[in-house]
C-alpha cells in the first residue's frame, strides 16, 4: 500500500539521520564510527527478525529492545554526552511522522487511544523541535522551554509505549479493547518504530536533560564565585 511505502521511506530517512547525527556528532576515529554505524545496522536488522518471527507478542522480547541500548548508552555515556543537545534535538523534527501514525488510524488499521496519542504527540513534539534546538544553541537559553519540550517529548514516548502494548489484541498486558488496536504497529515497517526509533529518542531525551542540569549546574557556579 501506499501508507506502507510512505512510512518505508519516512523511517529509512529518520533512521539514516540518527545514526549519522549521532556518528558524526561524536569525536571519534573514522574507523570507530563505522564500527558503531555496523553495530547500529545489525540492530536493526535484529529488529527486523524479530518482528518477523512474530516475536513482539512477548512483552519480555518488547522489554530487551529497551534495555539493550539503554545499558550500552549508560557504558558510553560520557562519548554521548559530547553530542551537542541542538543535534539530538533537530533530529526529533523527523518526529512529524507522527502523521503517518494518524493516517493508519483513519485507514482504520489502528484503533484505540494509542494512534492518537502517539501521532499527535510526535507531531508537537517534530514541529517545534526546529525552535527549541536554537533556543538551546542560543546564548540566552530559555532553560524552561527546553525542559518542557523535552519534558513533553519524553512523556509522548513512554505513554505511547505503554498505550501500544496495553492495545495490542491477544498481549497478557492487553487493557484496552478496541477491535485492531495496536496491531498494525507490530508489523514491519511500522514495528522499527516502537523497537529502534523510540528507544533512540528516549536517550536522546535523557542525554538533553544531562545537558541541561549540567548547563544550569555551571551558571550557579559561575554566579557564586562573583559573589
Amino acid at each position: 500500500m501506499l501508507l506502507d511505502l510512505l512510512d518505508c521511506l519516512a523511517i529509512g530517512a529518520t533512521l539514516a539521520a540518527v545514526v549519522v547525527g549521532v556518528v558524526s556528532g561524536i569525536p571519534l576515529k573514522n574507523e570507530t564510527r563505522i564500527g558503531i554505524a555496523a553495530l547500529i545496522g545489525a540492530w536493526i536488522g535484529f529488529a527486523v527478525e524479530a518482528t518477523a518471527a512474530g516475536w513482539l507478542a512477548r512483552p519480555a522480547m518488547l522489554l530487551v529492545f529497551f534495555v539493550v541500548p539503554f545499558a550500552v548508552a549508560f557504558v558510553f555515556r560520557r562519548a554521548l554526552l559530547q553530542l551537542s543537545p541542538e543535534v539530538i534535538i533537530r533530529l526529533n523534527a523527523f518526529r512529524v511522522m507522527g502523521a503517518l501514525i494518524l493516517a493508519l488510524a483513519f485507514t482504520q488499521r489502528l484503533a484505540g487511544p494509542f494512534p492518537y496519542s502517539a501521532g499527535i504527540g510526535d507531531l508537537i513534539t517534530g514541529l517545534a523541535a526546529l525552535s527549541i534546538a536554537r533556543m538551546a544553541a542560543g546564548d540566552s537559553v530559555s532553560r524552561g522551554r527546553v525542559i518542557a519540550w523535552n519534558a513533553f517529548g519524553l512523556l509522548d514516548l513512554v505513554v505511547a509505549v505503554f498505550l501500544g502494548m496495553t492495545s495490542q489484541p491477544n498481549s497478557p498486558l492487553k487493557l484496552f479493547d478496541f477491535g485492531v488496536g495496536s496491531a498494525a504497529i507490530t508489523t514491519l515497517p511500522w514495528s522499527m518504530i516502537p523497537l529502534v526509533l523510540v528507544p533512540m529518542y528516549m536517550i536522546g531525551h535523557v542525554l538533553v536533560f544531562a545537558h541541561v542540569r549540567w548547563v544550569g549546574a555551571r551558571r550557579q557556579g559561575y554566579a557564586a564565585s562573583t559573589l
